[in-house]
């Protein structure tokens, strides 16, 4: 016989449980309708003829002297900007975490850098252009007033190089919120018995800091790479067509002009999902096993 005074296990509350889910039903629908399904339309279009038949001719075309030209200079452009957004923003955020300056400091930058690491399109690309344009107010003033032109010295605004220093306007604070979390993990103990073991300044960071770090900081090369190569409105509101870039491109097949040809522009997409795609495989991956580390 069962004694009725005895406790039996309580079954788990499943139906409980099941409403637990419905706090992501929004995003999984978000997730599903602007990014799983644009995704694979995008991929079964970059295979598909005008009349929805299946063709390699698209892909093929990626192949022609302007759309590979245009994945050369993106590819350039995203390096470049990544490269020297990692640098510039690794060395504001060791200073800020390691360095003498003052501790309220920390805030504000981290503030600043949420908000300028989402600062793109067109409210970006006019403000530096009147800053930094033609008739810009740093542009203007260095020339009327200091008597140091510009334009004489080989500088604009509207080339290419000149994309990259608009781009490290958010590539530098994202690498700052980004890489601030790997530099707090850092354990002062590590450094104290390098110093106990006679090791300088540099050696620590050279043999112990930097080993440690790597693949926090090639993981978030490889994010702000992908976040460069996939900007487009930035590029488009500051030259316009002028630049010959992989997006600028896509948007130029697929606005409906007569010589657009949307095909093509799946391709181009689709080959943009690929690069995009793996860099940030390499970033998961690498942020995973700094993680890792730190831990």
């Amino acid at each position: 016989m069962t004694d009725p005074n005895s406790t039996a296990p309580v079954a788990p509350n499943r139906r409980r449980w099941s409403m637990n889910w419905l706090g992501i039903l929004p995003f999984a629908a978000f997730v599903l309708m602007f990014l799983i399904l644009p995704t694979l339309n995008i991929v079964l279009g970059a295979f598909q003829t005008s009349t929805g038949g299946f063709t390699l001719d698209n892909i093929r075309e990626l192949n022609s002297d302007l759309i590979r030209s245009a994945y050369f200079i993106s590819i350039k452009i995203s390096l470049i900007s990544a490269l020297f957004g990692c640098a510039i923003g690794f060395g504001m955020a060791a200073g800020m975490v390691f360095g003498d300056l003052p501790k309220w400091l920390r805030g504000p930058l981290l503030t600043f850098s949420g908000v300028a690491s989402n600062f793109a399109g067109v409210p970006l690309a006019f403000a530096f252009i009147a800053t930094l344009g033609p008739v810009g107010v740093v542009t203007v003033f260095l020339r009327t007033q200091i008597g140091i032109d510009l334009r004489m010295l080989g500088f604009n605004l509207l080339t290419y190089y000149g994309l990259i220093i608009v781009y490290l306007f958010f590539q530098i604070p994202l690498m700052i919120l980004i890489i601030t979390p790997a530099l707090d993990g850092m354990k002062k103990e590590w450094r104290e018995a390098a110093s106990i073991l006679g090791a300088t300044g540099l050696q620590y960071w050279w043999y112990v800091a930097l080993p440690i770090l790597f693949p926090a900081l090639l993981g978030t090369f490889a994010l702000l790479f992908a976040n460069a190569f996939g900007a487009v409105a930035t590029a488009y509101a500051l030259a316009g067509p002028a630049f010959t870039l992989v997006p600028i491109t896509l948007f130029s097949q697929i606005r409906g002009d007569v010589l657009g040809n949307p095909q093509l522009g799946f391709a181009l997409a689709f080959g943009m999902i690929l690069i995009t795609g793996v860099a940030n495989v390499i970033y998961i991956v690498l942020r995973t096993r700094a993680e890792r580390w730190m831990k």
